[in-house]
């Protein structure tokens, strides 16, 4: 219980002598000043209420006691409450004409009360036209709100409060459905939508019966209501009445049996907050009744007012046999403070009270409410009262929207002769056991005796009520029994698929569901009818392959389906035609292709740019580079390719790339052979746009909902046949509609999938899959077994045991094709779209640091390009054509500081030297050793090459064909003369002819091979 803000005073009784001296002594020294002590103003305030009803007589002396507290504690005030009391008589029309009374002849400027809504709302409605505000501490009911009724003040909370912690206590314990018993009056009907509402938040519960009663209602109707509750599945009941009706109600309850084991009562604020109200045999009829009451602090102010009140009480009703030893309902004290606030909102008041209302025609001014003034103070008034804030015997007294606030509700248990208070509600925090938060992982109650001094929480429901056994439809079917096996005329020997799953969750329940299954001989018809059962009450449920739609689930509830869902057709499938000649090219789509030739290209090119200057085997003439370009990257495809490569960014881009042709080539390869070694069906109807534009029959199994939606597509009725098996749908599918049968067949994909499996080849699925919710187990609408059943489905699901029924059942479903191609689809770019950015990002970037490592090693060199260029130029043209054009041409120079052409130089040079000094060396024309080309020469002959980035003619093949810059003219010379000094020598040296022939041929050789570079290098 959480306590005021700030308290007042600890105690009246302490505080009210002080105050009455301290005004005394004010008044004497007025007086003795010889200024009169002006008058309080005179507020008049009208309080209507049933008095014949000791409960209203116990707040009428609370009302009192406030009024005098209030001057007591403000012995100076400028204006004076006057009560003025009207009967009721406990009826609307008491209240109206007591109101009347109060407004045309006391002309009160307030009214607190009445009782119910009901009066208050007709109260309200006169204080509205007499702009006189009415302050109700208990008309809580929500369809009485002050934005309708201006004048109207809620001094109490709003019933719709206490939905909130009405479903916190339902979803605490897991109860999914609740039946609300209400009064038949606005206070009664007013909380429904709100309950609703708080039920589906909270634990996405719902209302699934409300039964109104009358407050005069008898015991036999009070049975004849029992009795139905009773018959229904849900054991959770809300109460929403006030206390004599709730009281009844609980006692014909007990006679019925319905306070024991099982029953659960939650009972609204109506209730708990008229505990002390209630007799012995009252509270003895509600035990385990769980109940709400807004929560008070009782504090030493409240229980010196208790203490007070009693005594008041017992002096202004000397004759009353009341007992007033409990202690102060919260609605005693909310009529407390009400009185209190008007008090203190009544210094607002100045001016006449009343206007006389205007005339009108002697013939119209024939009523009382004609006669009715306006007050002059109403609205200052009512201003003053909703800004009015203190610290209540009830708590925290503040008005929003013209309504109290309430901080916490108290859950009660009622037992024994009280009630114990087991729990708090708070908008902040919720259920918990203590007000100031949770208890960590401890329930957020505590402890709750329920109906037949149970501890065990109930399970909220019944499947098997009054004893009976559960009735379970079942359809009969003709075909595709593997799902539901039934005969006509027996409820024994029921099997298939649905029956085996609907069992097993049944077996996997924490509670024994006792049940029998009843056949349903016209499911063939139609389905509907097996669902109308549920609804109409005829049986509890039905079991079977009933598929989940939107319509049916307006008439009953389903569980979670238990099968895939969706529906199509399936149609007669025809060999394809003979494999085009083209068939290599479908492995990859178009844009594969191209986007594989031009990285092949870019690749080969990238490696020409970066091997060009320092490797002999990508030199040569335009024709041999551009071949070699495309010769290389090609070669990679079977990993063929045998030119050297020297630099190393280019034997990078080389990895990255023929891991992309290995990854691609394995790909193609897998794809063509899949093409070529699957057989490949192709349907005989491509679409439903096909079937209608030829006017084809179609078929659909009997009973099935699709039928309408086939009609909804715009299949012609006359053309659709209805068929019970799958071996009538092979037979029509075979026939096709020009031998009576039909081209295709529409039904569910459990069904087809079926079909599928027992008649492979030659049939197939076809077109869209047209989503559904599968099949469900149904339920009649609110059954809290639904959760329960859902549960275990899913649980079976994610466990084997569902495999195992279906393949018991049903066999391999999966062994056949879905469609009309079996084989591998197209490979696309998108498919190796990452391979592609990895060679082209790779690529790029070696190509790029290529060139930048190439202008900063080679800036000497082609400036110097640059200045020849421009020397050479004869003044016309673009200089930065001239610019690139010069770049160009060295580029397309050897690098003789690379290590390639370095060392072959000096082998030239070592080898010339041997060649000179051998007995078969030429001696040259000029009579001089054979020459070595000067670095000048060499430059020279490379600037007489070309490549396809150079507009001259190349000789450089020609220029260094021999040792030494020997011309390639030259080398038949030499071979000629080793052959003759390979004769001459017979002579000299005594070798035979044979021997000097093959040392000249050997020395011819050498020569010949000394003329180009070693290996297979070109120059």
């Amino acid at each position: 219980m959480a306590g005021r803000d700030t308290p007042r005073a600890s105690s009246f009784a302490v505080s009210f002598f002080p105050l009455l001296v301290a005004a005394l002594l004010r008044q004497d020294a007025a007086t003795a000043q010889g200024v009169p002590a002006a008058a309080p103003v005179p507020v008049r305030v009208g309080v209507i209420s049933d008095w014949s009803s000791a409960v209203s007589l116990r707040r009428r002396t609370g009302i009192e006691m406030a009024v005098e507290d209030y001057y007591a504690a403000h012995p100076g005030s400028a204006t004076r409450v006057e009560l003025h009391f009207g009967d009721s008589a406990g009826d609307v029309i008491g209240a109206a004409s007591a109101a009347v009374d109060l407004i045309k002849n006391a002309q009160v400027q307030a009214i607190i009360g009445p009782q119910t809504s009901a009066q208050a709302e007709f109260v309200a409605h006169l204080g509205s036209r007499a702009h006189v505000p009415v302050l109700s501490y208990s008309a809580t009911s929500p369809s009485l709100s002050p934005v309708q009724t201006a004048y109207f003040v809620r001094t109490a909370a709003n019933d719709s409060f206490q939905a909130a912690p009405v479903a916190a206590v339902l979803a605490a314990f897991g109860w999914r459905a609740a039946a609300v018993v209400h009064e038949d009056s606005p206070y009664g009907a007013g909380i429904l939508p709100a309950l609703a509402d708080a039920l589906q938040r909270t634990g996405n519960a719902a209302i699934v019966d409300r039964v109104s009663v009358r407050s005069d209602a008898s015991n036999d109707a009070l049975d004849a209501l029992l009795s139905r509750l009773m018959a229904k599945p849900t054991r959770v009941f809300v109460v929403h009445a006030t206390y004599q009706l709730a009281a009844r109600l609980f006692q014909r309850a007990r006679e019925a049996g319905m306070m024991s084991e099982g029953y659960v009562w939650v009972a609204t604020d109506g209730v708990g907050r008229f505990m002390d109200t209630l007799g012995p045999e009252d509270v003895g009829a509600m035990q385990g009744v769980v109940s709400l009451r807004p929560h008070v602090v009782f504090t030493d102010q409240v229980k010196n007012f208790s203490a007070r009140f009693r005594a008041r009480f017992r002096r202004d009703n000397p004759g009353s046999d009341d007992d007033v030893f409990s202690d102060p309902t919260v609605m005693r004290l909310w009529a407390y403070d009400t009185a209190w606030a008007i008090a203190a909102a009544a210094g607002a008041v100045t001016g006449p009270a009343f206007q006389a209302p205007q005339r009108r025609p002697s013939t119209a001014q024939t009523t009382d409410l004609d006669r009715i003034g306006v007050s002059a103070t109403g609205a200052a008034l009512l201003a003053a009262v909703l800004n009015t804030t203190f610290d209540g015997m009830a708590g925290r007294f503040k008005l929003v929207d013209g309504q109290l606030q309430v901080a916490a509700y108290e859950v009660v248990n009622i037992i024994g002769k009280g009630a114990r208070t087991v729990g708090f509600w708070t908008p902040e925090s919720g259920l918990s056991r203590e007000l100031k938060g949770g208890g960590g992982k401890a329930p957020p109650l505590k402890p709750i005796l329920w109906p037949g001094e149970t501890p065990s929480t109930p399970k909220g429901w019944t499947m098997s009520q009054n004893g009976q056994v559960l009735r379970v439809a079942v359809p009969v079917k003709r075909g595709f029994k593997q799902f539901v096996d039934a005969s006509p005329n027996s409820t024994t020997n029921i099997t298939g698929y649905c029956i085996d799953v609907f069992d097993q969750v049944m077996k996997n329940l924490s509670y024994p569901v006792t049940y029998q299954y009843v056949p349903f001989n016209e499911s063939s018809e139609s389905y509907d009818k097996l669902v109308h059962l549920v609804r109409d009450g005829k049986v509890d449920m039905a079991v079977g392959d009933v598929t989940i739609t939107a319509s049916r689930l307006e008439a009953v509830d389903f569980t979670m389906p238990f099968t895939e869902s969706g529906w199509s057709m399936v149609v007669a499938a025809r060999q394809d035609p003979a494999a085009s000649m083209w068939i290599f090219l479908q492995p990859l789509t178009a844009s594969l292709w191209l986007a594989s030739l031009a990285f092949f290209c870019f690749t080969g090119f990238v490696v020409w740019v970066i091997e060009h200057r320092v490797n002999p085997e990508f030199r040569g003439t335009p024709s041999q580079q551009f071949g070699l370009i495309f010769y290389f990257a090609f070669s990679t495809l079977v990993f063929s390719h045998k030119e050297k490569l020297e630099s190393n960014l280019s034997r990078f881009v080389v990895i990255i790339w023929v891991f992309v042709v290995l990854i691609l080539t394995s790909s193609y390869t897998a794809s063509l052979t899949s093409m070529l070694t699957v057989q490949k069906l192709q349907p005989k109807v491509a679409d439903v746009t096909e079937l209608q534009r030829r006017g084809h029959y179609i078929g659909y199994q009997e009973g099935t909902f699709i039928e309408p939606f086939l009609r909804k597509m715009g299949f012609d009725e006359r053309k659709m046949r209805k068929y019970s098996t799958a071996e009538q749908y092979a037979e029509a599918l075979s026939k096709g509609s020009a031998n009576g049968g039909v081209d295709a067949v529409f039904d569910e994909m459990p069904y087809l999938k079926l079909f599928l499996s027992q008649y492979c080849d030659g049939y197939m699925m076809q077109g869209p899959v047209y989503k559904t919710d599968g099949f469900g187990f149904v339920f009649p609408r609110g059954s809290p077994m639904v959760g329960d059943v859902s549960r275990g489905i899913m649980r079976l699901a994610e466990g084997d045991e569902t495999a195992r029924i279906e393949k018991a059942w049903f066999g391999d479903l999966g062994r056949c094709r879905s469609g009309p191609d079996v084989g591998s689809s197209n490979l696309s770019f998108q498919s190796f779209g990452g391979l592609f950015l990895i060679t082209g990002v790779v690529s790029t970037l070696m190509l790029l640091l290529y060139l930048a490592i190439f202008a900063y090693r080679e800036r000497d060199e082609l400036r110097a390009a640059e200045a020849e260029a421009a020397a050479t130029a004869s003044g016309s043209g673009n200089g930065s054509v001239r610019r690139m054009k010069a770049w160009m041409q060295h580029y397309d120079r050897k690098d003789l500081k690379s290590p390639t052409f370095k060392v072959w130089n000096e082998e030239s040079l070592r080898n010339g030297g041997d060649f000179a000094r051998t007995p078969f060396a030429r001696t040259p024309p000029n009579g001089g050793a054979s020459r070595t080309p000067r670095a000048g020469e060499e430059e020279h002959a490379a600037m007489g090459g070309t490549s396809p980035l150079s507009v001259y003619v190349s000789s450089e093949m020609n220029a260094g064909s021999s040792p030494g810059g020997t011309p390639a003219s030259e080398i038949s010379e030499s071979l000629e003369q080793r052959i003759e000094g390979a004769a001459n020598s017979v002579e000299m040296g005594g070798l035979t002819i044979s021997e000097s022939f093959e040392q000249g041929i050997e020395g011819a050789a050498n020569s010949v091979e000394m003329g180009r570079p070693t290996g297979s290098r070109r120059q």
